[in-house]
């Protein structure tokens, strides 16, 4: 029969239009292999970095306190004395914000290697002054400003900076203040490179000076250049006077 003879054309040609569904030993070990080496798998592995820290949580879950089951004495101890390590090397290699903003004034000073602070260096000019040592009152008031300025890093001296160039620069910034500091820097060549003596009148200049630089507000405090019909004719304007 048809029918018949269509049937047993399947039944013969079913065992090989199918897979065996259980490979002998050889064949399985293949499909394994194959399976395992999908990249699926060896993403999922630990690294090695997983591996060390689990060593040490279970190095620190070793420790136990004596008739407690709470977190171990030592561990603690071993952390607190880890976070207090890493702060301090946090600070030696980054600094506090004061440390950073001292550290950014250079120790060379007008050719000489000054560490003293503005303040330092007015209270021995201050001595100086009082002892009638004129020479040295001067350069040190000279050099008081400049460090006083270079703290506020309104004028950076830096190395090879010379008295006048420290003069021109802040004049930059202080236009207005342009002749006293000429003068200021005059003083301060006469006593250091030209072995005068100087006087009262020459320090009282330089003090003033320092003294009036000390009291101004930063330049990029004030707005300057306005143009015309701003209702400031030109001049400039300190912020800190404009009334709020």
């Amino acid at each position: 029969m048809p029918g018949a003879a269509h049937g047993s054309a399947v039944l013969t040609l079913a065992p090989w239009a199918r897979a065996p569904l259980e490979p002998d030993a050889p064949d399985a070990r293949d499909l394994l292999l194959d399976e395992l080496s999908d990249p699926v798998y060896a993403e999922t592995q630990p690294t090695w970095f997983d591996l060390l820290s689990q060593a040490v949580l279970d190095w620190f879950a070793s420790w136990q306190l004596v008739g407690g089951d709470g977190p171990p004495a030592l561990a603690l101890v071993v952390i607190a004395v880890l976070l207090a390590a890493g702060i301090l090397i946090a600070i030696l290699l980054y600094g506090l914000p004061r440390w950073r903003r001292r550290s950014s004034v250079t120790d060379d000073l007008f050719g000489e290697t000054d560490r003293r602070t503005a303040r330092e260096l007015r209270r021995d000019a201050e001595k100086a002054a009082s002892a009638g040592d004129w020479a040295t009152a001067i350069a040190e008031r000279y050099r008081a400003t400049a460090r006083g300025l270079d703290e506020r890093t309104i004028v950076s001296v830096l190395p090879g900076t010379t008295g006048h160039g420290f003069a021109r620069a802040a004049a930059a910034r202080y236009p207005e203040l342009r002749a006293l500091l000429e003068t200021a820097a005059d003083r301060f060549d006469d006593v250091r490179y030209l072995g005068q003596e100087g006087d009262a009148a020459g320090y009282a200049h330089v003090r003033d000076l320092d003294e009036r630089l000390e009291r101004s507000p930063a330049p990029h405090a004030r707005m300057g250049g306005a143009s015309p019909g701003s209702g400031t004719n030109g001049r400039t304007v300190d912020i800190a006077a404009v009334p709020r």
